[in-house]
């Protein structure tokens, strides 16, 4: 796991064992999930967006989620559940850009 640094930490839907995290939409769902923490708290609407602090992407063909480490500093307990999910889903994290995607 990635320490906690000042760092975007990048969850990759590759497991450990280098295998395709499913379903496809995770990224999406996590990203979605976390949508109403954001700078100036939950607004009206703001489900309807992304959070800037966890933003889907991918890096290759490897989707992604990107979880800024200011999630940290508005709310522990958000940023724990972003960085357990890949735990428990043995997720390969980076801290910063992973560059070339893992295989």
């Amino acid at each position: 796991m990635a320490s906690t640094t000042s760092k975007e930490i990048y969850i990759l839907g590759v497991t450990r064992q280098g295998k395709a995290f499913r379903p496809s939409d995770w990224a999406e769902r996590l990203a979605g999930v976390m949508s109403q923490f954001r700078p100036g708290g939950e607004q009206r609407g703001s489900h309807l967006s992304y959070s800037p602090w966890c933003v889907p992407s991918a890096v290759g063909q490897t989707k992604c989620v990107i979880v800024h480490p200011d999630l940290r500093d508005y709310n522990v307990m958000a940023w724990d559940f972003c960085m357990n999910f890949a735990k428990d889903n043995d997720l390969q994290t980076s801290e910063g850009h992973p560059g070339t995607p893992p295989r």
